[in-house]
């Protein structure tokens, strides 16, 4: 959906800033109405972020475990699936990336 590149923005506003840090925002439109069907105050949990970055010399890759947001914000057991799921793809994409 969109990356953000938090080290630019950084450093564009005059903050010294050595590392490089990426945010790519993702979304599965349909695994998103699903859980904004159950409850729209969970939009704050949209979409998923990956974050690529730097840290002395070394790129890494991060994520923020879906089921453990989720979880943290609701207990319906219909999201717990949602979020097993897209958690199972978004993980298999960072493995992918490596």
């Amino acid at each position: 959906m969109h990356v953000h590149d938090l080290g630019a923005t950084l450093r564009g506003k005059g903050i010294a800033f050595d590392e490089e840090c990426k945010v790519f925002e993702v979304c599965n439109p349909v695994q998103a109405a699903k859980v904004l069907a159950a409850d729209m105050r969970l939009n704050m949990a949209l979409p998923c972020r990956i974050s690529v970055f730097t840290e002395k010399g070394k790129t890494k890759i991060g994520l923020i475990r879906p089921v453990q947001m989720l979880s943290a914000l609701s207990q319906e057991a219909a999201l717990m699936q949602v979020a097993k799921e897209v958690q199972e793809k978004v993980i298999r994409m960072v493995d992918d990336a490596k």
